[in-house]
């Protein structure tokens, strides 16, 4: 996975977000980047998935306990149909919803440095170029379907109870 520092490369794409680029910035979506707002956890699954099985991420911040997935623009507007497509919601209860930010939306990013204290935003994965690469609507549906089955078999598959007394049942009288 790449660094958790910003670049200064990566200092300059997000200016090409906005106006005000040295701190914690609210930046608006849908030029540069879409964002694809995740629970924390779920969010740390799908980003591992791209990392392990796909083509790696794009720029990923953590902020108020969710994941920021920094997206191609568009992405914001392709991926709820992509996810319905896929009965996103009919799954399981435990799969969260993904918040889609694009066109007329902002998003909180991190400052460049980290905050002395670790609160507040910071990048997961900092943005380390001019034109970082974006994933898309279909490499995020990717990853988080692939996410959501990671979950499902994680919460059905308890483990064995040592105690527990086996009766052969394949012998019925």
């Amino acid at each position: 996975m790449s660094s958790t520092l910003i670049t200064p490369d990566g200092t300059a794409w997000l200016a090409s977000a906005g106006t005000y680029p040295r701190g914690s910035a609210v930046l608006p979506c849908g030029a540069a980047f879409d964002v694809v707002s995740a629970p924390a956890l779920f969010g740390r699954r799908m980003l591992d998935r791209l990392w392990q099985e796909g083509p790696g991420s794009g720029p990923v911040a953590a902020f108020r306990g969710r994941m920021l997935l920094f997206a191609a623009p568009g992405t914001a507007q392709r991926l709820p149909a992509l996810l319905a497509w896929e009965e996103w919601g009919g799954r399981t209860a435990a799969v969260p919803p993904l918040l889609c930010h694009g066109t007329g939306d902002s998003v909180t990013v991190p400052a460049p440095a980290p905050a002395p204290d670790g609160s507040g935003a910071r990048w997961v994965v900092a943005p380390d170029t001019r034109e970082p690469w974006l994933p898309g609507p279909e490499i995020l549906l990717w990853s988080a379907v692939r996410a959501a089955r990671a979950t499902a078999r994680l919460s059905i598959s308890h483990p064995a109870d040592q105690g527990a007394k086996v009766y052969d049942v394949s012998r019925r009288r």
